[in-house]
């Protein structure tokens, strides 16, 4: 992006950091290929999709590393999808830029030298999708854009970064416990995110059309919903709609804690899964991958509410 005669931001005809090789001092051969120029709101799962493929035509190929220069509105959705459906075998690494390549101290080009650093270190080996911006490393699963503009928008809550990155390269302080992947060959696309409320009623679950393939509710507190809305709730697990929730809170997880009307304990015992430690767009891209995955039952259960996977 950059920023036009009026100050506005829109697309370049071309990426104009695609050719700055003068940041790798002949230290990595860099092969680009500009798949697509779309402003991250446009990304959909089938984009993902294709992204996943290449990536795989790649590694056949002898590609050592992958980067991927990604909007930023968009991209923790794009770096999970990927690392849910993509082996933890080469570094694929996913960078942005939170100012335009015109801008006083634009960050594109020097997270791009960061994304590569990262991306051909030995030690970013089989620690599954990163997302580099702003100096630091994160995990795919757990990373968030938090600010609007800030250049500091990606954070991990609760975890925090895992690792940063120098002149030298990459330096790792936690890694992942463990991942869990799940192969796709297409991308199921009736699969909803909701986010309660005060108040909230049943209207909008039941607005959902017959074509629904499942629901993430972001849940209120620890996991938890008003009354009314149970009913509606019940009439969709009742057409067998898988239904995942998990908090609206910033930090920590979803967990049956609270015996009311509406609590967690109820909810789970109604048949919701509860997903601890994933955002509510990030458990949307899970249980996406695990339905277009043929998952059902206990395995889609499984998958989607396995905390550490």
């Amino acid at each position: 992006m950059s920023q036009n005669e009026k100050g506005e931001v829109v697309p370049n005809s071309k990426n104009p950091i695609a050719n700055e090789s003068t940041i790798l001092n002949g230290q990595v051969n860099l092969i680009t290929d500009e798949m697509f120029n779309l402003p991250s709101p446009h990304i959909t799962p089938e984009i993902m999709l294709q992204i996943k493929n290449r990536i795989e035509r790649a590694e056949k190929d002898g590609v050592d590393g992958v980067v991927i220069t990604h909007g930023t509105d968009t991209l923790e959705e794009t770096a999970y999808f990927l690392d849910l459906t993509l082996p933890n075998t080469i570094p694929i690494v996913i960078t942005g830029a939170m100012r335009s390549s015109n801008e006083v101290g634009s960050d594109g080009l020097y997270n791009f030298q960061s994304a590569i650093l990262t991306a051909a270190d030995d030690e970013s080996q089989g620690k599954g999708v990163l997302v580099v911006m702003n100096d630091e490393i994160h995990t795919a699963r757990y990373v968030t854009k938090t600010h609007t503009t800030n250049v500091a928008t990606f954070r991990t809550p609760t975890f925090g970064p895992i690792g940063i990155v120098s002149n030298k390269g990459a330096r790792y302080f936690q890694e992942l416990i463990r991942q869990t992947t799940c192969q796709i060959d297409h991308v199921e696309n009736h699969v909803y995110l909701i986010k309660a409320y005060a108040g909230m009623t049943g209207e909008l679950f039941d607005y959902l059309s017959d074509e629904t393939e499942g629901v993430v509710v972001e849940g209120l507190g620890a996991g938890n919903l008003p009354p009314q809305t149970l009913p509606a709730l019940q009439r969709l697990l009742d057409r067998h709609v898988p239904i995942v929730l998990v908090s609206r809170c910033y930090n920590g997880v979803a967990q049956d804690i609270y015996d009311y009307e509406g609590g967690g304990i109820e909810l789970k015992r109604m048949g919701l899964i509860l997903c601890q430690g994933l955002n509510g767009q990030k458990a949307r891209i899970k249980l996406l991958v695990g339905l277009s995955g043929n998952l059902k039952g206990t395995e889609l259960i499984q998958f989607v509410s396995n905390a550490i996977s």
